[in-house]
């Protein structure tokens, strides 16, 4: 899993900044996570294949999360795309991208899906056999979703090794390696887990951004191993986060530390500040494992 951070800033662009954009890497999917101003110049920059986005997830319809997308789905029509391109966002996303296209009379020559949310619930976004993704309510001033994204359970491997002891004839290799038990040459039957490996452990990632305060998403992020969590001000400001909507770094910390996240990213920065760093060292002092999110990192499972 391989997370690439393209804009993690509040707000207005900037020439050496940008809007709330990121791109995730999990099991040979490449999702785009939200689409501020600027974001097709970032692929470009870190050179993302465009052709690789399949699935893009919005997250609210503020400007700097999604103003760069009317510009993408037109790169792509320029570009010759003719794969389905498929989005994910709030309610009214659909209206906002085809009244200009409409306008500009210039309609995809691709498919491109609209999967329109409004729950208030967390649901699923999105499953295959590989990964899912499922929303995570958030408290905005307008409606507003996270997005929780899972690896799922794989299925042990085969031990050839074990497989060669035991005497298991290649042609039941397929069955094993779905879970059935082996028969021997000598016609016994050997568990299942005598004859594989237990698989990798499953990874997960959580971006949640924009949001007040909210402990109602730590049952749905529980033990997390990466979780981007909005930081727009520092404590000395928490007072403009009930207008706002917006979180501090310690309250960041704060959700990170009951979810028990494996790792807690930092984002979405009010460029009031002088230096990014103030927003990890107030963070700190709620939860011990701590990076900053910032334009062209790249963080690894």
């Amino acid at each position: 899993m391989r997370l690439t951070i393209l804009g993690c800033y509040a707000a207005t662009p900037r020439t050496f900044t940008n809007p709330t954009s990121q791109v995730l890497e999990i099991q040979n999917h490449l999702f785009l996570i939200d689409c501020g101003e600027g974001t097709q110049v970032q692929l470009r920059k870190y050179k993302i294949k465009f052709s690789r986005i399949k699935h893009i997830f919005i997250s609210h319809l503020h400007g700097d999360h999604f103003f760069g997308l009317p510009g993408l789905i037109s790169t792509f029509m320029l570009l010759g795309r003719e794969a389905e391109l498929h989005i994910h966002g709030p309610k009214g996303i659909k209206e906002a991208i085809t009244l200009l296209l409409k306008l500009g009379d210039s309609w995809t020559n691709y498919p491109l899906v609209f999967h329109e949310l409004q729950e208030r619930t967390s649901v699923l976004a999105f499953e295959d056999d590989k990964v899912e993704v499922h929303t995570i309510p958030l408290d905005h001033r307008i409606y507003t979703n996270g997005y929780l994204f899972r690896e799922k359970q794989p299925a042990r491997t085969l031990d050839i090794g074990a497989a060669k002891r035991y005497g298991i004839a290649m042609e039941q290799y397929a069955a094993i390696k779905k879970g059935a038990d082996g028969i021997s040459v000598k016609g016994e039957t050997v568990a299942n887990q005598r004859l594989t490996l237990p698989p990798p452990r499953a990874h997960s990632y959580a971006f949640c951004s924009d949001t007040t305060y909210k402990e109602d998403i730590v049952p749905i992020i529980k033990g997390v191993d990466l979780l981007y969590h909005e930081s727009t001000f520092l404590e000395t400001e928490s007072h403009l986060c009930a207008r706002t909507k917006h979180s501090t770094a310690r309250q960041a910390g704060q959700i990170a530390g009951l979810a028990e996240a494996g790792q807690l990213i930092l984002g979405h920065y009010s460029t009031r500040y002088k230096s990014i760093e103030l927003f990890r060292q107030e963070a700190l002092g709620a939860f011990p494992l701590v990076e900053l999110a910032d334009d062209g990192k790249v963080f690894e499972l």
